[in-house]
């Protein structure tokens, strides 16, 4: 087995929050760089309406797209069940070897596996807009991108069928090889 590279993510949210991610590589082409999250270690699972998107031991299989204004994710129960796509929408990350930086914009998208696309944190994007955390150009931006993901998955365009193709057992496959 060789050993995989990891990746350090620095992921700003405005005002002043930074956290950093590290995750391993599961395959990196020109277009896309998919990696594993580490088993996540939530106080309390992320839900929406009654359902767990991710709680702690969670894994997910995430998807950057160079120059893109949104990453995914394929998220999974401990169990590895899973729950659905979310998308962030970010700033185009800056992909330095293995350190990158981007800034969360507020607006996600989230697709459960039964589901339809749905936009969220409307109200995060317009709060950080009042507080002046986050300006009009780049905070029309982020609405346009959210927008361009909801009519693309509405249309059957999207996501990508590389999200598809990497499930959470093909990347743990990719992983041990």
């Amino acid at each position: 087995m060789t050993t995989t590279p990891r990746v350090a993510i620095h992921y700003r949210r405005l005002p002043d929050r930074l956290r950093v991610y590290d995750q391993r590589v599961v395959l990196e082409r020109d277009d896309v760089v998919i990696t594993l999250s580490e088993p996540l270690d939530l106080d309390e699972p992320m839900t929406l309406d009654g359902s767990v998107m991710l709680e702690r031991g969670s894994l997910a299989v995430w998807f950057t797209f160079p120059g893109a204004w949104h990453d995914i994710g394929r998220f999974h129960r401990a169990d590895g069940l899973y729950t659905g796509l979310y998308a962030n929408v970010i700033t185009p990350p800056i992909m330095e070897g293995w350190v990158w930086d981007t800034t969360d914009l507020f607006l996600d998208v989230w697709w459960p596996e039964n589901g339809a696309p749905r936009l969220l944190d409307e109200d995060e994007l317009a709060d950080a807009r009042s507080a002046g955390h986050i300006g009009d150009e780049l905070s029309k931006q982020a609405e346009a991108e959210a927008a361009r993901l909801m009519a693309a998955a509405q249309a059957g365009e999207w996501p990508p069928p590389v999200v598809e193709e990497w499930t959470l057992e093909r990347a743990l496959a990719a992983l041990e090889s």
